[in-house]
């Protein structure tokens, strides 16, 4: 029988457990968590929350096969606690394996913003495109100028009018500069920094919790922005130098047979936030700076990297994928997947998308349990994981609560269900219902 829902006790007197602010970054969290980070990503507090309720120290090693931007193993590389995690979006695994290297001085990544901004803003103000004053041509009297531009396989993968030209042309002049000088220690400091400004300062977009884009901004400045956050991330591995070699390591990798590369018996501790199964597509979160940095550059590399995710939305699925056979006779998965299916035909919805959600809602529980199933191997006996997932009704309305499927069959693996904690709650805009997000609290016998 399934442990009672208990709630952590976590949260700040006064706090709703709805109150967005829970994921916001504390003061005292900004160094290297601030660098780069999802909009959405769980707080560095929940990390330490769980690594002190499972007893987890120095001489432990810890996971997190969802990495995203790398919470988990700052977190933990923070506490002096060794770290795994993976990731199968290439410009989130950049930004985690940055943000755990601090092995670069200070001084080095000063003077690296210090010498590409002066090259940066050089080249700019003779080709009269000032990086922050935007009459600047027209006090120069200059000729527009010609604008540095994606090629058209590139910027055909981006959402339309998500970065305007004059910003974008600033962001790839600095990122010439910045690869002019690949050798430095700094560069992939530097890369990083880049891809934030790009979404923070230069673009369109905005995040709410989808990825969207507003009204169109002329220009903005990327150069001194940019200068700004390097100098912050320059302080930051100051104050983090005495645990710069603490072993964390990220790599790209699918995690539903990422398994095979990790030891096996080596890990104490998993703690992560898989997709959600809804409509949202992860893959457009990072659109922007995975193209502008290279990370993606054409449909074949997209669709690549797709085949790579949990099939969370309808937009990852595929018709040779077969993850649905690891919850074939699981018959409450069964079950939601035919309920959506019959709503479907009833309110008479035919479009590709919506023909496929049965089928999304099987292949998600699927890939999860292919996961928690690879998984094993490399669990010490007595290891305990934490999966932080949320309830959903994106298809067609029809409630998807996820803690307690995976829960179900993370038992039918042979994991023990030790409970499942709240950690907020959210309004559904199409039922007006309470979603539940969870930390499903799970124990490796062995």
């Amino acid at each position: 029988m399934a442990a009672p829902l208990i709630e952590m006790a976590h949260k700040k007197p006064g706090r709703r457990k709805s109150d967005p602010a829970l994921n916001r970054l504390a003061p005292e969290d900004q160094a290297a968590h601030a660098w780069y980070r999802f909009n959405l990503s769980f707080p560095p507090h929940l990390v330490r929350d769980y690594l002190a309720d499972f007893g987890i120290a120095p001489g432990k090693r810890v996971l997190d096969p969802f990495c995203g931007t790398g919470t988990t193993v700052v977190e933990c590389k923070k506490l002096g606690i060794e770290a795994e995690g993976t990731e199968a979006n290439p410009m989130a695994a950049f930004a985690s394996g940055v943000k755990v290297d601090w092995s670069v001085s200070h001084r080095a990544v000063v003077e690296f913003a210090e010498e590409v901004a002066a090259a940066a803003l050089q080249r700019l103000d003779r080709e009269g495109v000032a990086d922050s004053d935007p009459l600047h041509e027209m006090r120069g009297r200059r000729a527009a100028p010609i604008l540095l531009g994606l090629p058209h396989e590139c910027h055909a993968l981006l959402l339309e009018n998500s970065i305007s030209p004059r910003p974008l042309h600033k962001a790839l002049v600095l990122l010439e500069e910045i690869d002019r000088r690949s050798a430095r220690r700094a560069h992939p400091h530097a890369r990083l920094a880049l891809a934030r400004v790009l979404v923070n300062d230069a673009s369109n977009l905005h995040f709410g919790p989808e990825v969207g884009v507003g009204p169109p901004k002329a220009d903005a400045p990327v150069v001194e922005p940019w200068r700004l956050l390097m100098r912050e991330i320059g302080s930051h591995v100051a104050i983090l130098k005495d645990r710069a070699d603490v072993h964390a390591r990220v790599r790209l990798a699918d995690a539903r047979s990422a398994m095979k590369l990790l030891e096996p018996g080596s890990i104490d501790a998993v703690f992560t936030s898989p997709p959600y199964p809804n409509e949202k597509d992860y893959t457009r979160t990072t659109r922007l700076e995975s193209v502008v940095l290279g990370f993606l550059r054409d449909m074949k590399e997209l669709r690549s990297f797709k085949q790579g995710l949990v099939r969370s939305n309808t937009r990852t699925v595929y018709k040779a994928d077969d993850d649905d056979q690891f919850v074939a006779g699981n018959r409450k998965v069964q079950a939601l997947a035919e309920e959506t299916e019959r709503r479907r035909i009833e309110m008479g919805k035919t479009s590709g998308f919506e023909r496929v959600y049965h089928r999304v809602t099987r292949l998600y529980f699927g890939g999860m349990a292919r996961h928690l199933a690879e998984l094993r191997p490399a669990l010490k006996p007595g290891a305990m994981l934490g999966y932080v997932v949320g309830d959903q009704a994106s298809y067609l309305r029809v409630m998807i609560r996820t803690g307690e499927l995976l829960a179900e069959i993370a038992q039918g693996l042979g994991y023990d269900l030790v409970r499942i904690d709240l950690f907020r709650t959210r309004l559904a805009t199409a039922t007006r219902e309470q979603l539940r997000e969870e930390t499903v609290v799970l124990r490796w016998p062995g």
